[in-house]
């Protein structure tokens, strides 16, 4: 009994002693410090000119030249003194990689060598700029720098994230997240992305709304752009946005739900591809429908011109303005608010249906009373969504617009125009990304007040009421004619390359598709077409980024969902902010933060893909969200009682039971890639032409046999892109039964 007590009393002792004195094996702290000691010894510190740095153009130079040498040679061939904190910053973590090292201790080392090598880099980059220093006295203090000084380049970049791991595996060590390193480092580097993306250019954006002509801070510069009368009066900028906006998110949500209705509330034959039609636009870029309206209701259009010669009508530029605008941003969004509508019109138990008609209530009372209550949230979600997409599309109003000014296409003429004001296009910015946040908090706020709950635990084999005939009659009589529109309006953007001249010789000829898309076997180069260069520039982007986009947007839903860490609801908050920004000021805002050091990215192809995977985040974030509410934590735990570390049981369990949620996000953002042209269009070079803008810029100038064929190889591309990434990635098999419309007589 005496020593059962006395073991009882040592293991006591032990365990109490364990938080101060255990220790544990550390690889990950060994190769992140070898990363780090790499970045600092080998790797250019600077952003390399010309054609980058894995063109190796530099190796020439390397390493005494300034402009590509690292951090160490700078120190020591030119005597740039401000990197000796990292050499301290790579000395503190060499304790810690030992295994014999107390966790207390070596989380105390990590931490420190973490934030010291962060900060040394954040105050690096606030020190230097293009013109050398930015605060007079660190010249004398460390010596004089030339002009035109480059960024930070390979070397700063994994620098800094060596130390960020360092610092979110010294955390780990104290306990945070269960102590998981995986876990600390994944929230480290997505909150740090999140905040050099998102938070930094809007920044960026703010402030040079203060800027003045002269390039000096001024709260006056502010006040007289806001006081523009062109801005906020009657007939100006916000004023035609919003009447716009109002207008398209009207038309467009009332289609989509007479959309719905037919495909899913009445046995009108072919109404599945009816379904399918309504969301091909979806993977249009949206300026083609403008294109193609241009080229059957334009001046040489093919509308006009039957109407000329069958009734003498003279053809007008009716097309050219609001009502041009309005027509093609309804065709082009109306598959937003579908995808919303419809899943609201099937998730609605037909049990709430059924007690109405057990109270003999009519058909159509029934449908007023209790089924168009329960579309609210659909219908206000839809509309708020329209709403949000017609303010920040570009392609149509700089097309259709004519002498109709809107805000995404008035911040593109203040930067590219003749006027030349980056602060004026900041403040048109602003506006705008402060019209969109309003409502997306209104969505939010409208949505989030009311219970719409209609699935309970109960089971449910009703079978859901059919529209009335007169409201069935009614949603066909709009849904085909728009159909009807929408199939010349296809037809248009795939023979439209067929023909010569259009509008003047419609003689048929292959010449447009050869011009765009030559190819001469014999010749160097062997690619003759104008097009080859953006359209090989915009896949390779959209294939780097679509993956980089949905495995971010996955990873942040995971650590939104399955953990706990301080600042979780500010993180989510700037995770989906980037889904209330317009592209217009995604691009602005991005050319102000990357044109010039500290990070200079612009006409790069990593300024391309930094735009796609963090605007187009947002999407992947929620498609994760969702299918992680569909799955237990319970198989977490089952497999953290396994020993399984989180990243373990995240590519063990998760994510192949995430599959139809990675499928929607390839998807998404393979097809935002290659369609997105509002915040590229800042970020293009000749070196890396994006297809979107490459069409627009035919389709202005009046090239629309060029830009048609295009457009349709794009789209033919992009339906094969589909259907190729839901073959690789597979699907996920669920078991359901099919419910029947049931007909009760009016």
């Amino acid at each position: 009994m005496g020593e059962r007590s006395l073991q009882g009393a040592e293991v006591g002792e032990l365990r109490a002693a364990a938080p101060l004195a255990r220790a544990t094996a550390r690889p990950g702290v060994a190769l992140t410090l070898a990363a780090g000691s790499l970045s600092f010894i080998a790797l250019p510190w600077n952003a390399i000119a010309g054609q980058g740095f894995l063109a190796f153009g530099w190796l020439g130079s390397y390493p005494s030249d300034a402009r590509v040498a690292p951090a160490l040679f700078q120190l020591v061939l030119h005597g740039r003194l401000w990197f000796v904190p990292l050499l301290f910053a790579l000395a503190l973590p060499l304790r810690a990689a030992a295994s014999a090292t107390p966790d207390r201790d070596a989380s105390r080392l990590l931490t420190a060598a973490g934030a010291l090598g962060i900060s040394t880099i954040a105050a690096i980059a606030l020190a230097i700029d293009i013109g050398g220093w930015t605060w007079a006295p660190l010249g004398s203090l460390f010596g004089e720098l030339t002009k035109r000084q480059p960024g930070l380049g390979v070397g700063a970049l994994v620098f800094a994230t060596a130390s960020l791991l360092l610092l979110c595996q010294g955390l780990a060590l104290r306990g945070w997240v269960k102590g998981d390193a995986f876990v600390a480092g994944a929230i480290g580097l997505a909150v740090a992305l999140v905040a050099l993306f998102t938070v930094y250019p809007l920044t960026r954006l703010f402030l040079r709304a203060f800027v003045d002509g002269e390039g000096h801070a001024s709260l006056a510069a502010l006040t007289a752009r806001l006081a523009s009368s062109r801005i906020f009066g009657y007939g100006g900028v916000v004023w035609n946005s919003l009447l716009l906006g109002a207008l398209t998110a009207t038309s467009a949500t009332t289609l989509a739900l007479c959309f719905a209705l037919v495909v899913t509330r009445t046995r009108l034959p072919g109404r599945r591809l009816l379904g399918v039609l309504a969301v091909l636009p979806m993977i249009t870029p949206p300026f083609v429908i403008g294109l193609a309206l241009i080229m059957l209701f334009g001046r040489s259009g093919a509308i006009n011109a039957l109407l000329e010669m069958t009734l003498g009508v003279h053809p007008t530029r009716w097309i050219y303005g609001l009502p041009g605008v309005w027509l093609a941003q309804t065709l082009a969004l109306a598959p937003v608010a579908y995808l919303v509508i419809v899943g609201v019109v099937d998730g609605i138990s037909p049990s709430f249906e059924e007690a109405a008609q057990t109270l003999r209530a009519s058909p159509y009372r029934t449908f007023r009373s209790v089924t168009l209550p329960l579309l609210a949230p659909g219908l206000a979600n839809a509309f708020l969504l329209v709403f949000i997409e017609s303010l920040a599309d570009f392609g149509n109003p700089l097309l259709l617009g004519g002498n109709l000014e809107v805000l995404s296409v008035s911040i593109y003429f203040a930067i590219v125009g003749v006027q030349q004001d980056p602060g004026r296009a900041a403040v048109l910015a602003i506006v705008l990304l402060a019209l969109s946040l309003t409502l997306f908090v209104v969505q939010q706020r409208l949505l989030a007040r009311r219970s719409f709950v209609t699935i309970s635990g109960k089971g449910d084999g009703g079978a859901r009421l059919a529209l009335p005939p007169p409201l069935a009659a009614v949603a066909a009589a709009v849904t085909l004619p728009w159909l009807a529109l929408a199939i010349v309006v296809y037809a248009m953007i795939f023979c439209g390359g067929f023909f010569e001249k259009w509008g003047l010789n419609h003689a048929l000829t292959l010449r447009h598709y050869v011009t765009a898309f030559g190819v001469d076997p014999s010749g160097h180069p062997m690619l003759t077409g104008g097009a080859w260069d953006s359209f090989l520039t915009t896949v390779s982007i959209a294939a780097v980024s679509a993956p980089m986009t949905a495995t971010f947007g996955l990873m942040v839903a995971y650590l939104l969902a399955r953990q706990r860490f301080a600042g979780k609801r500010a993180f989510e908050f700037l995770a989906m902010l980037s889904f209330a920004l317009p592209g217009t000021v995604v691009g602005i805002a991005y050319i102000l933060a990357f044109n010039a050091p500290p990070i200079d990215l612009a006409y790069t192809g990593i300024i391309l893909v930094a735009c796609f995977v963090f605007r187009d985040m947002t999407t992947s974030l929620r498609a994760g969200l969702a299918s992680l509410a569909q799955i237990d934590p319970c198989l977490d735990d089952a497999s953290a009682t396994m020993r399984a570390h989180a990243f373990e049981t995240l590519r063990r369990v998760v994510v192949p039971l995430l599959r139809p949620a990675i499928i929607a996000a390839l998807i998404a953002s393979f097809v935002s890639a290659m369609t997105s042209i509002s915040a590229v269009v800042f970020l293009t070079s000749p070196r890396f032409d994006m297809a979107t803008v490459n069409i627009v810029g035919r389709a202005e100038v009046g090239e629309y046999g060029y830009a048609t064929a295009y457009a349709s190889v794009l789209i033919v591309l992009m339906v094969l892109a589909v259907l190729a990434i839901r073959a690789l990635v597979g699907h996920r098999r669920l078991a359901a039964r099919a419910i029947e419309v049931a007909v009760v007589p009016g």
